[in-house]
């Protein structure tokens, strides 16, 4: 039932994977407190290398993009450093690893870094609390200026090269979730009439030059993107955005990816503006390889594939609760159930 799950993928010339099961990226808070992977993150890590592919928990570009507490970054030396020794222990283990990019924008938090404002595409606030401090509210963010744009580009080309020299095999960049790049593609958080918003044109703008740039630095083949064509979290839903992303698909179709991966925590829901769910929405606008993702056990997973709707599928909240998941699935062995218990340790 799920042999074609273990049955190896070439993305490039580059890279091959050994099978078609992805570790999602999966926030666990457990860096130290400069933001540094700790020897827990290595071994957790270096457990879960039978994945074909890892993509690393999203990890901060600069110290101005954290948005929940011990969230690791990849800006620093010592940061770097620490995920060389992730990198080199999922190699130990003949695993690959990406890094996943990450500038939360309007959910970040001042309290992290000590400052005073937040950066976004546009002042728009989104109400609530930050994840595991219940005690620190959203502010307002402070719409960007176009040199706090451009600097943010070349930020995310500088964490792609740094990526690079810790070790990991690529990068995903996080376009998705509600996040500073996601929020230039949503006329809900992007009010912005200059040359980034106001026109689908326009609103994928900084998206595109963050793609080009971190291709430029490190080459196309270790080069991936995640998106949210469905506004689904921290984010209203727009008729409009159909268009922003049917555009910035046809832009990135011009351009060569490692994969695509869709972002969403359920593919089974039906969006009438995409006319259907976000990987079938991908599937008709995008020649790429894509990463499928939202709820799929692995039965239903390998028949997707079958069925040529993604080519790959990541899996979150069961590698959190099964470091041998991958083992498992292939032995046809029941997998334990994940709990939010499990999420104060990194088993």
């Amino acid at each position: 039932m799920t042999d074609i799950l273990f049955t190896p993928v070439r993305l490039n010339e580059r890279l091959t994977l050994k099978n078609r099961i992805l570790m999602a990226p999966l926030t666990r808070c457990m860096a130290d407190e400069a933001l540094v992977p700790t020897q827990q993150m290595v071994d957790y890590y270096a457990r879960r290398a039978d994945a074909g592919l890892i993509i690393s928990e999203a990890t901060i570009i600069r110290a101005d993009g954290q948005g929940y507490p011990n969230t690791p970054g990849i800006f620093t030396q010592a940061q770097i450093a620490g995920w060389r020794k992730v990198t080199d222990a999922v190699h130990e283990k003949d695993g690959k690893i990406f890094a996943q990019l990450w500038h939360t924008g309007r959910v970040a938090h001042p309290h992290f870094w000590g400052g005073d404002e937040v950066i976004a595409p546009s002042a728009v606030g989104v109400d609530g609390t930050v994840p595991r401090m219940r005690e620190l509210s959203y502010l307002v963010p402070r719409a960007a200026t176009a040199a706090e744009i451009a600097q943010l580009v070349e930020d995310y080309a500088k964490a792609a090269e740094n990526a690079i020299e810790a070790g990991f095999d690529g990068v995903e960049i996080h376009g998705a979730n509600g996040y500073l790049i996601d929020e230039f593609l949503h006329y809900e958080t992007n009010k912005r009439d200059d040359e980034f918003g106001g026109s689908p044109e326009n609103m994928v703008r900084f998206p595109l030059q963050v793609v080009d740039a971190v291709i430029a630095r490190i080459g196309a083949e270790r080069t991936a993107l995640r998106v949210s064509p469905a506004a689904y979290f921290n984010i209203e839903p727009d008729t409009r955005d159909r268009a922003v992303f049917d555009l910035l698909l046809t832009k990135l179709d011009e351009r060569e990816l490692a994969y695509l991966h869709g972002g969403i925590f359920d593919d089974s829901v039906h969006y009438d503006y995409l006319d259907g769910k976000v990987s079938e929405y991908l599937r008709r606008h995008s020649r790429h390889t894509l990463v499928g993702v939202g709820g799929y056990t692995a039965e239903a997973a390998a028949d997707a594939i079958s069925e040529d709707k993604f080519e790959l599928i990541a899996i979150g909240r069961p590698f959190i609760a099964n470091h041998d998941y991958v083992v498992r699935v292939r032995e046809g062995k029941e997998t334990k159930p994940y709990s939010d218990e499990l999420l104060p340790v990194l088993y």
